[in-house]
């Protein structure tokens, strides 16, 4: 596999450095990719570097991933509006090392195998790197009017950078001169708002004594409406399960509209691209069956969460979404309805109570599901009122223990999509 084609044909390529496919096709490249340790989980957005190293890793070369260690103490200003907090050196351990068991989940890391994995972490090189040695050996290389011209600098001068932040791309370079001086590593590869950033990389190994040093950077994904993606409505959907539920996680896709689905199958999926193509065809023959969206939510979730998780999230959807939910909501266990009904509004009740009879029109009214019994009359009437997926067909009805799911739960679903979770104590 050609891996510069294969990023052409997926229109993920923003800039390559000359020379840089003929030394691929040559012999294998080591190539890295810095991942920063600002939070003890990845996210969606993370998957773009993650599926270019595990391109990379299938087109016969070798990947390195750099966490951050050093410079997660500092904060690379590109793409960033304004100064971030810096975070101390504890938590940067401890999101270096979650981040770490997070990615050996996608590429070969066996010493075995002759391109396997590498991860190396730069706060091992620069924590006895003292900072008059650093200006003199490092600084003196790069002028200032040739870090002045980087994006990355020059759209921060209206708001204003501190020289910390201003000399992270000599930091990020270093780690390039770094590896390739110790490793032989030859290529970086990043989104395109790091250009500027591997350039001085490529300068730093020329000036210290050249070598062959190459970049390559994919185009930065946004959404059709130019949001950022990455983002649900309570924010970012990450890759640890504990963050964002795999049922959660397999919604985000399926979520996804059809232009903007068109556009990440290509991005992330390992179908080829003809596959795609195909694919995409078949889903504007009828985009209301949403195959697109169903075929990535299910190569996504099963490529972070595995095959199990999978099929628990499709089957959650069909619980909330589908047809035949009765039978498969009294199947979950408590901690799985709970993952289903993550962000559903809850509402309480007593188990006394319940082990008594409750009729079901005072308790939609006293927990404010509808404003008074006699809207509830009405709804259940029009079957507007639904108990565990079931449709409440008499205003007589009385809510029991025999509806209990997991024995403190019941699920209210009041019209087409608004749920309620009910928990007994």
């Amino acid at each position: 596999m050609n891996l510069i084609q294969e990023l052409r044909d997926r229109d993920l390529l923003q800039d390559v450095m000359p020379e840089t496919e003929a030394a691929m096709a040559k012999e294998m490249v080591s190539g890295y990719i810095g991942f920063d340790p600002t939070a003890d989980s990845l996210h969606v957005g993370s998957l773009v570097p993650i599926t270019l190293l595990m391109r990379l890793q299938q087109a016969g070369h070798k990947p390195f991933v750099l966490v951050g260690g050093a410079t997660g103490m500092i904060g690379d200003p590109s793409g960033k509006s304004q100064e971030r907090n810096l975070l101390d050196a504890d938590t940067l351990r401890h999101n270096c090392n979650a981040i770490r068991k997070q990615l050996e989940h996608f590429l070969n890391f066996d010493p075995a195998l002759p391109n396997c994995a590498v991860m190396v972490d730069n706060y091992d090189w620069f924590k006895d790197f003292r900072f008059l040695d650093f200006i003199r050996d490092v600084g003196k290389l790069i002028p200032i009017n040739y870090m002045l011209a980087k994006d990355s600098v020059k759209n921060r001068m209206e708001t204003g950078m501190s020289f910390t932040e201003f000399t992270y791309q000599l930091i990020q370079g270093y780690d390039f001169y770094h590896l390739h001086a110790q490793m032989g590593v030859k290529l970086q590869l990043g989104g395109a708002d790091q250009w500027g950033n591997m350039v001085t990389g490529t300068e730093i190994i020329r000036k210290k004594g050249g070598g062959d040093a190459y970049a390559i950077t994919c185009k930065l994904l946004t959404k059709s409406d130019g949001g950022k993606f990455g983002k649900s409505e309570s924010g970012n959907v990450w890759l640890d399960r504990n963050r964002t539920s795999p049922y959660k996680f397999f919604q985000f896709w399926i979520k996804q509209t059809d232009d903007d689905a068109e556009r990440l199958a290509y991005t992330f999926s390992f179908r080829p691209v003809a596959e795609i193509q195909a694919l995409v065809a078949t889903h504007k023959e009828a985009p209301h069956q949403r195959l697109l969206q169903k075929t990535l939510a299910e190569e996504m979730t099963v490529m972070v969460h595995g095959i199990d998780d999978y099929e628990f999230a499709k089957q959650a959807s069909e619980i909330l979404f589908g047809t035949s939910a009765v039978a498969a909501l009294r199947t979950l266990n408590e901690q799985q309805l709970l993952e289903v009904m993550d962000g559903v509004p809850q509402v309480d009740g007593t188990l006394d109570e319940l082990a008594n009879g409750i009729p079901l029109t005072d308790f939609l009214a006293n927990t404010k599901i509808v404003p008074s019994k006699g809207e509830a009359r009405k709804l259940i009437a029009n079957g507007g009122i639904s108990i565990n997926k079931e449709k409440a067909t008499d205003a007589a009805t009385t809510l029991s223990a025999s509806h209990l799911l997991n024995g403190r739960y019941v699920l209210i679903q009041k019209g087409k999509s608004n749920y309620f979770l009910c928990v007994f104590g």
